[in-house]
């Protein structure tokens, strides 16, 4: 790859500056740039004007941002199924994995009913529910498997992040889910869902946790930094 291209990230969510998220974004990038030696522009694409994947195709890879409930959720979910089926790396944090497990659910289990109980919380199949104790700016330890991307990038199996989140994977569905190619990569210290990632994919990775606040202190993620190399990766 002719590394003085600079690579392109679409950043899935409807940006709003008094997220904490979407003020590390930026900054992560910026740290994770001077690591990797690769040149980084990133557009947010607000998720009512992805109204076709048309406007995905020129982006080296996704990320779908903290911020849900979404302003348009099918646009959210036409991001994630684009970079999944197109093998395009791919990184959710938050609400980014609360709609990558969503899609997944919909489009590859066929749980056409499947929805996020933040919207519908009525529903039958609610697939994500409210945490046992919600993880608003908290921080808590996770165990990684040992042979995922993220304990790659983090090279260690015991790390601490944070977390500014209500939702998470309803455990009466949570074995269905990752009874085929989408996989439990972390938990936490009481064992609850904490990362995915998908088998076959080069680069598919979704946290419930927001590993960009690092930046926020100075820190460079090493997700963001091992996402940024995916997409240098997989450009011609």
């Amino acid at each position: 790859m002719d590394k003085q291209r600079p690579l392109n990230i679409a950043l899935i969510g409807d940006h709003d500056p008094q997220i904490t998220a979407h003020r590390a974004i930026p900054l992560a990038f910026e740290l994770a740039s001077k690591q990797t030696s690769h040149e980084i522009r990133f557009q947010w694409l607000g998720t009512s004007h992805i109204t076709n994947t048309a406007v995905l195709e020129d982006f080296d890879g996704v990320w779908c941002v903290p911020g849900s409930p979404y302003q348009h959720e099918e646009g959210a979910l036409r991001a994630i199924r684009f970079a999944r089926e197109q093998h395009r790396p791919f990184l959710g944090t938050c609400g980014g994995f609360q709609h990558a497990v969503l899609e997944y659910a919909r489009n590859v289990m066929g749980w056409a009913d499947a929805v996020h109980g933040e919207t519908s919380p009525e529903a039958e199949r609610a697939l994500l529910t409210p945490l046992s104790c919600a993880l608003v700016e908290t921080i808590d330890s996770l165990q990684l498997d040992a042979e995922s991307l993220i304990a790659k990038a983090y090279g260690r199996r015991t790390v601490s992040e944070g977390y500014h989140c209500r939702f998470g994977v309803n455990p009466d569905l949570e074995k269905d889910l990752l009874n085929q190619r989408l996989h439990a990569v972390a938990r936490d210290s009481d064992g609850g869902l904490r990362a995915v990632e998908l088998q076959g994919h080069p680069f598919f990775v979704a946290t419930l946790f927001q590993p960009e606040r690092a930046a926020l202190e100075g820190r460079v993620p090493p997700l963001v930094s091992a996402f940024v190399e995916a997409c240098a990766e997989q450009t011609p």
